[in-house]
């Protein structure tokens, strides 16, 4: 078995989470209500753990989303339920941003109306991108070689680690 190259374990992952719950917070305290779309599926598992840390130290309603999408050929987005994005806070998640593509295929639907804004949240942000985005909520930002991907261990709702393949 190949060693992994763990760059966040479970406990720090836990706490990068609180600490983007807080931020999305103090940048939208005067909102009513947020939505928080996650990628499938990864990206919705970490939206779900941020819901449920602003729902315990905010007022501010969150509504949950999923995006699908096939990261292969990304020109279809389904939505899990269609919404008026018009006027809205939309926080798009999803557990890495690697080359920046899947998250700007995502944004597509969102696209269709005027959101009020569109912030993003990843739990790492890997600097060296194919495509023009930048993150807003960053759990940890690191540097790679490019042929070296970011990867995230899911069990079930649990985020155990992140690492370098």
């Amino acid at each position: 078995m190949e060693s992994k190259n763990v760059i966040l374990t479970q406990d720090v992952i836990d706490k990068k989470i609180k600490r983007i719950a807080y931020e999305i917070y103090e940048h939208n305290s005067e909102e009513q209500h947020i939505i928080l779309a996650g990628i499938w599926d990864r990206g919705t598992i970490l939206a779900e753990k941020i819901a449920a840390i602003l729902k315990e130290i905010s007022p501010i309603q969150i509504k949950l989303i999923e995006l699908k999408l096939d990261k292969q050929h990304p020109d279809k987005v389904q939505l899990s339920e269609s919404l008026d994005f018009n006027g809205k806070v939309v926080v798009l998640v999803d557990d890495v941003a690697n080359s920046g593509r899947t998250m700007l295929y995502a944004l597509k639907p969102l696209l269709e109306f005027l959101p009020k804004k569109i912030q993003t949240a990843v739990l790492v942000d890997r600097k060296h991108k194919s495509f023009p985005l930048s993150v807003d909520f960053v759990g940890y930002s690191l540097s790679t070689a490019l042929q070296e991907m970011v990867m995230v261990d899911v069990a079930g709702e649990v985020i155990q680690s992140a690492y370098l393949q």
